[in-house]
C-alpha cells in the first residue's frame, strides 16, 4: 500500500484483473511494469498497482487460462 500522504489509493483485486485484461486487450503484450504504469496513467495517477499484487494476479489469471505469459528479452 503507497503512503497515505501520496493521495493515491490501490486498486482492488477484482478491479484490478478488468483493469489488466482490457490493458492487455488494447495495448497488446506487456511485462508487469508495463502493465501497471499504463492503469496508474489512465487514472491521473490517481491509482497505485502494487507490484505483488499484480503479480500474484498474472499467475492467477494464467492458471485460470484467461492469459497466456512467456519468457523473452524485452526491448528495454
Amino acid at each position: 500500500m503507497k503512503p497515505a500522504s501520496s493521495g493515491k489509493k490501490d486498486v482492488q483485486q477484482g478491479t484490478l484483473a478488468l483493469m489488466v485484461l482490457k490493458t492487455l486487450e488494447v495495448l497488446g503484450p506487456l511485462h508487469g511494469l508495463g502493465l501497471a504504469r499504463p492503469i496508474e496513467q489512465i487514472s491521473g495517477d490517481l491509482l497505485a498497482v502494487n507490484q505483488g499484487t499484480l503479480y500474484r494476479l498474472l499467475l492467477r489469471l494464467e492458471q485460470e487460462g484467461a492469459i497466456a505469459s512467456e519468457w523473452g528479452a524485452s526491448e528495454n
